[in-house]
C-alpha cells in the first residue's frame, strides 16, 4: 500500500492556489505586503502539515497490538489454521 498521486497532486494545487492566488486579491492598505506573507505562510504550513499526516498512515510506526485470543479468533472467521508462532507477545 502507497500514497496515491491524486490527493497529492489535488491538495497540493488547492494549497498552491491560496499561497499564490490569496495574495493577489489582497486590498490595498500599509498592511497588505503582512497580509499576504501570512496567506502565504499559512497556504505551505496547512499543505506540510496535511502532507505530514497523509503520509505516515502510509508507514504507521505503531500498529494494534492483539491478544493470543483475539489472534484465534480472527483466523477462525478467516479459515486461516495459525502456525506454530506467529504473533508477537506484548512486551518483546
Amino acid at each position: 500500500m502507497g500514497a496515491a498521486i491524486l490527493p497529492i497532486l489535488f491538495f497540493t494545487a488547492l494549497w498552491a492556489a491560496v499561497g499564490i492566488g490569496g495574495p493577489m486579491i489582497t486590498p490595498r492598505g500599509p498592511q497588505q505586503k503582512l497580509t499576504q506573507c501570512i496567506l502565504m505562510l499559512t497556504a505551505v504550513c496547512c499543505w506540510l502539515f496535511w502532507l505530514c499526516c497523509y503520509l505516515t498512515q502510509m508507514n504507521p510506526l505503531i500498529g494494534p497490538r492483539l491478544s493470543k485470543h483475539a489472534i484465534a479468533i480472527i483466523a477462525d472467521s478467516w479459515n486461516m489454521p495459525l502456525k506454530e508462532k506467529t504473533w508477537i507477545e506484548p512486551g518483546q
